[in-house]
């Protein structure tokens, strides 16, 4: 169930991509939400509409959360999904739609049902889905970001390869799969937070994913200070790391281990595609 949160019908949007991220499972140091939050405030987003919490969330797992307004009157907000519009953010001839929930706890193909509903009703074309996970990567690197598709088109279409994963899913996984199945191209980029830094912050990964969002938009995003955070959030983890030598020891020997694996897939079509992305970037700014 649909619950307009601006007039009563959905408007009519230019060639709509949709980019989405999910709390919980799906977002490790809320780096991928963080990404969705910062493209919202950045392209003043309009709210278009939200999901009906009471079909999908448990308000025991997922409180609501009381909030004076005015220092007078007492307003309750419920968890839930909700669904923004930016209009043709600078640089960009198409709108874009923010999808930005918590991994609902019941009912997760109604719910992707319910979405899917939402943006084909909205025309979208594309669905950029962003994840973040926790992995044995150094804070001292550039942040790994892996993109992949569900199918072989969208794979060709951005440069990805296709996913081979197999094992355990979070929303994210079983929402792309059903956007492919119900004919909508979808992509997803996921970000590697070191786990021993998993607490929330985690900029470095944000302004990752905000590169890879960019590559797909064909943007600039600007950054509005995030860059900065991240470049003061790695100097705050070497200052704390420098206090344990075990903790040295074991960075230096994750930077080996990413130095090996870098090597490793350095193949031509790789450094072809990394060097594309490079260029992309340097010429929108």
């Amino acid at each position: 169930m649909i619950d307009p949160m601006s007039g009563s019908d959905l408007p009519r949007l230019i060639d709509p991509v949709v980019v989405v991220a999910f709390e919980g499972w799906n977002d490790a140091g809320d780096a991928a939400t963080g990404a969705l939050e910062h493209l919202e405030l950045i392209w003043d987003a309009e709210p278009l509409a939200a999901l009906d919490p009471e079909d999908y969330y448990d308000f025991q797992v997922n409180r609501p959360t009381v909030s004076l307004v005015d220092g007078v009157s007492r307003r309750i907000e419920w968890p839930t999904t909700r669904i923004s519009v930016a209009r043709r953010p600078a640089g960009s001839d198409r709108d874009v739609v923010l999808v930005r929930g918590i991994e609902p706890n019941m009912r997760w193909r109604g719910f992707c049902a319910e979405l899917i509903g939402i943006l084909t009703e909205l025309d979208a074309t594309t669905v950029v889905a962003l994840g973040a996970l926790l992995a044995d990567t150094p804070h001292t690197r550039p942040t790994p970001v892996t993109g992949s598709a569900y199918d072989a088109e969208s794979a060709r279409t951005w440069g990805l390869e296709t996913s081979k994963y197999s094992g355990p899913t979070g929303i994210l996984g079983v929402f792309q799969d059903a956007c492919v199945q119900a004919g909508l191209p979808a992509v997803s980029f996921w970000a590697a937070v070191p786990h021993y830094v998993s607490q929330p912050p985690s900029p470095q990964a944000t302004v990752a994913l905000l590169h890879r969002v960019e590559e797909v938009l064909e943007v600039t995003v600007p950054m509005d200070g995030l860059t900065e955070q991240a470049a003061q959030w790695v100097k705050t983890v070497d200052e704390m790391a420098a206090d344990d030598d075990e903790v040295v020891e074991y960075v230096r020997a994750l930077e080996e281990k990413a130095t090996e694996t870098d090597l490793a897939d350095a193949d031509g079509d790789q450094i072809a595609r990394e060097f594309e992305r490079y260029l992309k970037r340097r010429d929108r700014g």
